[in-house]
């Protein structure tokens, strides 16, 4: 493991505990290795593995409403086959539910297949009116006090967007 995967690694399991120390305690999501360090973190706390995107948002509605503080983990595409629940739960009937969405292709360099959702994200969630803001290496803390001020504030989902190479 190289220094740079070894601090990649590290800032996984402290925005895991950061999203711990801030109440959120039910994981949901489909796998992607952009997170898999904070999804390896996530896991002795009842991280649930989805195949599909809108079913974990449906998870966490149903969390959200039970009163638990829910996060969905998902790659850009997924957020593609999610619009739609996006749109007719969370959105709808405002139940806050953090995203943390990883952002592959977002510089243009990743697989084909992730290059248009890639170029078209931050496009996306502003037509959706998802409020989202991108995780950097020294602002996760900051980041997520931001996304926890519009959770409680405005009771409604809002979107984490992890670039390549965060915590991976």
């Amino acid at each position: 493991m190289s220094a740079t995967s070894g601090e990649a690694a590290l800032r996984g399991a402290r925005f895991a505990g950061l999203l711990r120390e801030s109440g959120f305690d039910f994981f949901s999501g489909v796998p992607c290795s952009l997170v898999g360090s904070v999804i390896a973190a996530l896991e002795p706390h009842g991280w649930i593995a989805e195949t599909r995107e809108d079913a974990a948002l449906g998870l966490a509605a149903g969390a959200a409403l039970a009163g638990r503080r829910p996060v969905v983990l998902m790659q850009n595409s997924g957020l593609g086959v999610s619009i739609n629940a996006l749109g007719s739960l969370q959105l709808l009937y405002r139940i806050p539910t953090l995203l943390v969405i990883t952002w592959r292709g977002e510089d243009g360099h990743d697989a084909p297949e992730h290059l248009v959702m890639g170029q078209a994200m931050s496009t996306i969630l502003d037509a959706i009116g998802l409020a989202w803001r991108r995780l950097g290496p020294d602002t996760l803390k900051t980041d997520l006090e931001w996304a926890v001020d519009v959770l409680e504030a405005e009771a409604r989902a809002v979107a984490l967007l992890a670039p390549a190479g965060l915590f991976a």
